[in-house]
């Protein structure tokens, strides 16, 4: 049996180099994906949201003789808990985009701002109107 005491069995340079490049290269194609990923995710979390407001506005039209409130925090308390927030933008981006009318009685409610924009929805997308359901583009 012989024993190598003066060699040293390890990576070379080049072995070392060629790692770290494959690993670079992976990170450069699959990193992109993931941020990607995470936003499609924060967009449908945000079109769930507008669809539960909109379940929670027929409610309260159906308790009110057909008509709708005037402002989003009309809901709160009897049909939802609170006013949700944009996952994207991690603040109510709903109440400022609220709006109803009279004569017929309609609303909508967006999620105002910019925060799905690279996502294919343009500022204050998406959004979801008692006459057309969730408007997407």
């Amino acid at each position: 049996m012989k024993h190598f005491h003066g060699l040293r069995r390890g990576f070379t340079l080049i072995e070392l180099m060629i790692v770290i490049a494959i690993i670079a290269i992976l990170a450069a194609i699959l990193v992109p994906n993931f941020i990607r990923a995470r936003a499609q995710g924060q967009v449908t979390a945000c079109k769930s949201n507008l669809k539960n407001i909109g379940a929670a506005l027929e409610m309260y039209s159906t308790d009110n003789g057909g008509r709708y409130p005037t402002v989003a925090s009309g809901l709160v308390a009897n049909y939802l808990k609170t006013i949700p927030t944009c996952p994207s933008a991690g603040a109510d981006t709903y109440t400022g985009g609220f709006t109803t009318v009279s004569n017929p009685d309609a609303y909508t409610v967006v999620c105002s701002g910019n925060n799905h924009v690279g996502v294919g929805d343009s500022a204050n997308f998406p959004q979801y109107t008692s006459a057309q359901g969730l408007v997407e583009h």
